[in-house]
C-alpha cells in the first residue's frame, strides 16, 4: 500500500464534554481531557490505525506541548515530519463537546508558519495520495503552503474543515481554491455554505460539478452522500450506517476522511468506501478525545 501524506495542523486539545447545559457566567460539570488534536493529525493517527502509512507535514513549537504531540504522534505509528518552530507556542483548542455537537475556540499557534517548504520536506517517492486540512488553506499565513499542497502532482483529498471560516471566506473563492482536488469533504453545515441550501444529494452534485472531482456530504448516524463531476451520485443509507451512543463527536470527521481514504487507496468501492469511513467515525464519538483509543 502507498503512502498517504497529511499537510495541515497539529494541536493541543483541551476537551470538555459537559455534564449538562452550558450556564452561562456560572459552573458547568464536565469530563476533562487533555490531549492531541489538529484536523491533520488526528486523520494521520487515524489513518495509522488503519495500518495505512502516513506521514505528517506540519509545525509545533519548541515547547513541552510540542515535545508531546509529537510523542503521541510516534506512539500512533505516523511518521513525522512536523518542523520544530523556535520560539514558537503549539497550537491549542478548547473544545467544548455535548453529545453529538462541539464547539471550538482556537489559537492555532505554531500552525500558522506551514511553508511551501514543509510539504516539499515531507513528500517522497511512495507518497500515492496527499490530504489537505482546510484549516491550513483558510487561514492567510498558511495558505500559501496549503495551494502549494494542492499542486504536490499526486492525487489530493481535502477536508473543508469549518463553516465559519468558510463563510468568511466565501464558497466561491474556497471552491475556486480546490477547483481540481480529486475529493472533497464536507460535513451538513460546510456544506450549506459550499452548496446553499438543498439536500445532501444536490449539495454533492453541485461541490463536485465545482470541483471537478468527487464530492462528499457527511451526515453523522444518517449516513454520507458520494458525488462526482460526471453526475454519478452514491449514497450510504443509513440502514447500512453503524448505530453507536455518542459520546463525544470532536475527531469523528477525521477519522471519517482516515478510512475513506484508506479504503479507496486500497482498492474498495465507492459504497464500501463510505461504509468504512462511517464505521471508524463512529468509532471516533465513541471515546472523548479526537484520536484512536489505545
Amino acid at each position: 500500500m502507498g503512502r498517504v501524506l497529511v499537510v495541515g495542523d497539529v494541536i493541543t486539545d483541551v476537551v470538555a464534554v459537559l455534564g449538562g447545559p452550558l450556564a452561562a457566567g456560572s459552573d458547568t460539570p464536565a469530563a476533562v481531557r487533555v490531549a492531541g488534536g489538529g484536523q491533520a493529525a488526528n486523520t494521520a493517527a487515524w489513518l495509522a490505525a488503519t495500518g495505512t502509512p502516513v506521514t505528517l507535514a506540519g509545525v509545533v513549537g519548541d515547547d513541552p506541548a510540542g515535545d508531546a504531540r509529537l510523542a503521541e504522534l510516534a506512539a500512533a505509528g505516523v511518521t513525522s515530519a512536523v518542523r520544530r518552530a523556535p520560539g514558537a507556542v503549539t497550537g491549542t483548542i478548547i473544545v467544548l463537546s455535548s453529545g453529538d455537537d462541539r464547539s471550538m475556540i482556537t489559537d492555532r499557534g505554531a500552525n500558522l508558519l506551514l511553508r511551501p517548504a514543509d510539504v516539499d520536506a515531507a513528500h517522497a517517492e511512495d507518497v500515492v495520495h496527499l490530504h489537505l486540512s482546510g484549516y491550513a488553506l483558510l487561514d492567510a499565513d498558511s495558505r500559501p503552503a496549503a495551494r502549494h499542497a494542492l499542486r504536490i502532482g499526486v492525487p489530493v483529498s481535502v477536508d473543508a474543515a469549518s463553516a465559519a471560516p468558510l463563510r468568511e471566506i466565501g464558497a466561491t473563492t474556497f471552491l475556486d481554491w480546490v477547483r481540481g482536488c480529486a475529493l472533497l469533504l464536507a460535513n451538513a453545515d460546510e456544506a450549506l455554505v459550499l452548496a446553499g441550501p438543498g439536500d445532501a444529494h444536490d449539495q454533492a452534485l453541485a461541490i463536485a460539478a465545482a470541483t471537478g472531482g468527487v464530492a462528499v456530504v457527511k451526515r453523522g448516524a444518517a449516513g454520507a452522500v458520494r458525488a462526482s463531476a460526471d453526475g454519478t451520485v452514491i449514497a450510504l443509507p443509513p440502514s447500512l450506517a453503524v448505530a453507536v451512543e455518542p459520546v463525544d463527536p470532536t475527531g469523528a470527521g477525521d477519522a471519517f476522511a482516515a478510512g475513506l481514504i484508506a479504503a479507496l487507496i486500497g482498492g474498495a468501492s465507492p459504497l464500501d468506501a463510505l461504509a468504512a469511513a462511517h464505521t471508524l467515525g463512529a468509532r471516533a464519538v465513541t471515546t472523548i478525545g479526537a484520536r484512536p483509543a489505545r
